[in-house]
């Protein structure tokens, strides 16, 4: 996919590219700067901690091994340490937002951020949509904790918090034009309005949260708590009326970038 023109995972890498037409560019240049920082800290633990690899003084092979254990338990959800009522474990929700399991799971979460993450921050402002951010994955890892409120394996990842920001951009820009990637059709370029590509994404993330229950490996029931709050969030904050300016003025933008 390229990014969203207005009416211009878990960690799985999704093929977006940016793309932004002219009329918009300065508008998410301002407005973006959080969505930026978001994805630089997210970096910046990634290679200074032990999963990237990169970080010597995590020493190497079982020592390694045993320093990405361990961190991953720390900053980590554990959701049978998360009821247990102790302080620490009720932080992790938040620290597990920065932290990513490999190379994989941290590329293909920020590639959503920054194509979907710029024209939500420009339409929430800087401060509402950090905030936005940081609250949707909290609720989005709590409520998966709360499901497998017995499971002992650790949860790490901003996938609830991005799902987030793509429930919000499906409510605020669902006519704006997603350029999709698709490997069953050879990788053919193919633009489809982002209310068809979300909702398709959302459907995925259903259904293996369906055929998953028991919760191993990619934790889709947080994608899609993320997605519904981030929905529900921008339906009740924005309204029926901003959202028709909104697309209004995404119609009359998608117009002047046409090549």
């Amino acid at each position: 996919m390229t990014a969203p023109a207005p009416t211009p995972r878990s960690p799985r890498s999704s093929g977006l590219l940016p793309r932004r037409p002219h009329p918009t560019r300065s508008l998410t240049a301002v407005f973006s700067r959080m969505t930026n920082v978001l994805i630089g800290l997210c970096c910046a633990v990634f290679v200074l901690g032990p999963a990237s690899g990169l970080n010597r003084i995590y020493g190497t092979g079982d020592a390694l091994l045993k320093a990405q254990t361990a961190y991953f338990e720390r900053w980590g959800v554990i959701p049978l340490d998360l009821w247990s009522g102790s302080v620490r474990a009720l932080v992790t929700p938040l620290t597990a937002l920065f932290v990513h399991g490999s190379w994989l799971h941290l590329l293909g979460n920020m590639l959503f951020l920054y194509v979907f993450g710029a024209m939500a921050e420009a339409r929430m402002g800087r401060l509402p949509f950090t905030a936005f951010y940081l609250i949707i994955g909290y609720l989005a890892l709590l409520g998966y904790a709360a499901a497998h409120a017995d499971s002992g394996q650790t949860l790490v990842g901003a996938s609830g918090s991005i799902s987030g920001v793509l429930g919000a951009f499906l409510y605020l820009f669902p006519t704006a034009r997603v350029t999709s990637l698709f490997p069953f059709l050879f990788f053919l370029p193919l633009r489809f309005p982002a209310w068809i590509v979300l909702l398709f994404w959302f459907v995925i993330q259903w259904q293996a949260a369906q055929d998953d229950p028991r919760g191993p490996g990619v934790a889709y029931l947080a994608h899609v708590i993320g997605f519904a709050l981030g929905f529900l969030y921008a339906w009740a904050r924005y309204g029926r009326d901003s959202v028709g300016a909104t697309r209004a003025n995404d119609r009359a933008t998608e117009e002047e970038s046409q090549p």
